[in-house]
């Protein structure tokens, strides 16, 4: 059965149709043409998938996964939900979540909403959404959102970029977040960039990392001696990037403070050398100050400092960088460096000589930025339609890189190259594949590139690897008999290069690269030093060079080749010999290059061990009891309350009224008669005198004033003694008992 060859592709082989998918994203509008090729073919539908899901800059696709009822807008899934999700609403996300294997949450792009967060908690049916994710991006400004994080952390992740606020925005949940990383993952890449400093046990925090291969550090603090120690000693650090902008260059050499350094230093065991004066008197320690660092442990702590790194990547001024690289003695193959632009003269020449002498023999990529300050200069010009000042960055200051391959750069201000500079560059590196000399440079209408044209012959003549070069030059005149030809140059860029005589350029790039199939330049009409004149003169050299680099090719393969001599007659006796003038055959001419590019093959073994995913659980049973803990009380009530006995006293006074008659008294009384018989009033004779009634009327007043005046002054003490009494005999015979006080129990004085 005859296959169609898209299908063939991919079953007979996956990497090639891998490749294909990968270009069609590359290209412009390329997620859209995945889209309609998965839509088209079924069995390109999972491949391009893959391919299309594999990595995300945002969350908002994912949401987009659930059902359109749930979302708040249809169109803006980033809005959030309005309901909360069952368990059949996640079988979308789950489903393409398998696929994603790198994401990017930005908080300061403001495309999702912080409420999905909670339902991610709350509502997820699984721990991890996206458990093959291997690469996770979290840009955040606030402290609560970095704890989020932890929905996606993974047994599995690989690399970790954390981007924490701005404006000195402070993170108390740092460290324990760190904690729980360094306790449940194993990175292999790891970057923070904060503007606030790190926690104090930053280094013991991810000192269980020791996997980790491409290691990013921008914050305060990052040159301590404690994090110098750290990153030294990880003994799979292959990539390193610190910004060393306005640091001190005691801050930076305090980073290697604690690092016994390869360089002798006045306090080590080697600087301690014999000077010269007394040599002869002398006794050459030299065997013993090695035997010295053998058992101090020196020698085997120089070789495993920074055992494997060969990437460096810093950022600051020129002099910073110049300082950092001086106690470096790795064997980088790959430096870049963003320096502020333009640097100082003095600088520039000390950074040249230190990266040359230092790792000339190992750096195969070199690349110089410019900081975002420079930049952002340069953007302030650019609005100003004002070109910038072109400034001289020299290249004679560099020395042999024999194994360099790469080299870009691209800085503003300094885009000033000349000729000698090319010259040069041939010279100390034969063995460049790419060359990018600052093409965004732009010049004002008074002042052309210094750099022509013919100016890059030395570097195409020397340089037979060369195959990308980017460059600004001045095309408007010259000749095109040079010397110098590349059949391995393929792209060309000119940026905003001038041009004049278009079919002259065309002829001489045909002679420098026969074999070349892009020429670009800039043709955006906003882009800051757009010329339509020089735009117009490159697209014509792009018509033409095509058909000059077919004749060019022709006239090589066309070369007259050099004929065979034949073989002289025999001699004869009479000859006559006749000399005829014949014009010498061009001898011929042919050019062969030989590519000695040293092929290889690179073999991968994938040793990733299957992994299955288990939940058990683990809820503990619980039980509720409940212990009555009131203490036990008796309530004693103690009655104070006295006693108290009434006693009723009846003092009613009795009256006992007297009626005396007029009758004769006898005025002799007689005393034995009122002692037998007190309680009996007084028998009084009723003899005497004539005149009673004048008696009688004074005994009467006499009667009335003790009645009237002494009854009532005598009787409340008689009563009160009568009473006192009564309580002290207490008999019931006395107590009832009512006795009469006789009236003439009183003493009366008449």
């Amino acid at each position: 059965m005859h296959r169609p060859p898209a299908i063939a592709i991919l079953k007979e082989s996956p990497e090639a149709a891998q490749k294909i998918l990968e270009a069609i994203l590359d290209s412009p509008n390329g997620r859209r043409g995945l889209s309609r090729l998965a839509r088209t073919c079924r069995a390109w539908l999972e491949p391009a998938l893959d391919v299309l899901w594999r990595e995300l800059d945002s969350l908002a696709p994912l949401i987009g996964l659930f059902p359109p009822h749930l979302l708040k807008k249809t169109k803006k899934p980033g809005l959030g939900l309005s309901a909360n999700p069952v368990e059949k609403d996640w079988e979308r996300l789950l489903k393409y979540g398998n696929r994603v294997l790198k994401i990017t949450y930005d908080e300061m792009s403001n495309n999702v909403s912080t409420s999905i967060f909670p339902i991610f908690e709350d509502f997820r049916p699984k721990t991890y959404l996206l458990p093959n994710l291997q690469h996770l991006t979290w840009k955040v400004t606030t402290p609560e959102t970095l704890d989020r994080a932890s929905l996606f952390l993974n047994s599995g992740l690989q690399g970790l970029v954390l981007h924490l606020g701005t404006g000195g925005t402070k993170f108390p949940t740092l460290t324990f977040f760190l904690a729980d990383l360094g306790s449940r993952l194993k990175l292999k890449s790891f970057s923070i960039t904060s503007s606030t400093s790190m926690p104090e046990t930053f280094t013991e925090l991810l000192l269980p990392q020791d996997g980790i291969e491409k290691l990013v550090v921008i914050v305060p603090g990052a040159l301590s001696s404690s994090v110098g120690k750290w990153i030294a000693y990880m003994p799979r650090l292959k990539s390193l990037q610190l910004d060393l902008t306005s640091r001190s260059l005691a801050a930076i050499n305090g980073f290697f403070k604690e690092l016994l350094s390869g360089d002798s230093t006045p306090d080590s065991v080697e600087s301690h050398t014999d000077s010269g004066v007394f040599s002869g008197d002398e006794v050459d320690f030299t065997e013993i100050r090695k035997s010295l660092l053998d058992l101090t442990g020196d020698t085997k702590t120089r070789r495993s400092k920074f055992p494997v790194l060969t990437q460096l990547h810093l950022t600051g001024q020129a002099s910073n960088i110049a300082t950092f690289l001086t106690h470096m003695s790795s064997p980088l193959t790959q430096l870049d460096i963003v320096i502020e632009d333009p640097p100082d003269a003095a600088d520039w020449r000390r950074l040249s000589s230190i990266i040359c002498e230092r790792f000339g023999s190992s750096l195969v990529t070199l690349r110089v930025g410019a900081t975002l300050s420079s930049k952002y200069g340069d953007l302030v010009r650019s609005t100003s339609r004002a070109a910038p000042a072109p400034s001289r960055l020299s290249l004679e200051h560099l020395s042999s890189l024999p194994q360099l391959r790469t080299l870009s750069i691209d800085l503003p201000e300094s885009i000033c190259f000349t000729a000698s500079d090319i010259e040069h560059l041939a010279e100390v590196a034969p063995n460049l594949e790419e060359v990018r000399l600052c093409p965004l440079a732009r010049f004002a209408q008074a002042a052309p590139p210094q750099l022509t044209l013919e100016g890059l012959a030395p570097l195409i003549r020397s340089c037979r690897r060369l195959t990308t070069m980017a460059v600004v030059v001045n095309a408007k005149g010259g000749s095109a008999e040079v010397s110098g030809s590349s059949n391995s140059l393929l792209w060309l860029h000119v940026g905003h290069s001038w041009v004049m005589d278009t079919f002259q350029v065309a002829i001489l790039l045909s002679q420098f690269a026969p074999h070349l199939e892009t020429i670009k330049w800039f043709t955006e009409r906003n882009r800051p030093g757009f010329v339509e004149a020089n735009a117009r003169g490159w697209q014509k050299v792009s018509d033409i060079l095509p058909h000059l680099q077919n004749l060019r090719l022709t006239e090589r393969r066309g070369a007259p080749q050099l004929p065979s001599a034949a073989p002289p007659p025999p001699p004869e006796k009479e000859v006559v010999i006749e000399y005829v003038e014949v014009v010498a055959p061009r001898p011929p001419v042919a050019e062969k290059a030989i590519d000695a590019t040293v092929r290889t093959v690179d073999c991968g073994v994938e040793a990733k061990p299957p992994t299955m995913e288990r939940s058990a659980q683990a809820t503990p049973s619980m039980s509720e009891r409940g212990t009555q803990v009131n203490p036990s009380y008796a309530s004693i009530g103690i009655n104070a309350t006295p006693q108290m006995m009434e006693a009723a006293v009846d003092a009613t006074t009795k009256l006992v009224e007297v009626v005396r008659s007029s009758v004769a008294v006898q005025t002799t009384v007689e005393e034995s008669a009122a002692k037998k018989s007190p309680n009996r009033p007084s028998q009084m004779n009723c003899g005497g005198s004539t005149n009673f009634g004048s008696l009688l009327s004074v005994f009467s007043l006499i009667d009335f004033m003790r009645v009237v005046v002494l009854y009532p002054l005598g009787l409340p003490m008689r009563i009160l003694s009568a009473t006192l009494g009564l309580f002290k005999r207490k008999t019931n015979d006395e107590v009832g008992e009512e006795r009469e006080v006789a009236l003439d129990t009183f003493n009366v004085r008449p």
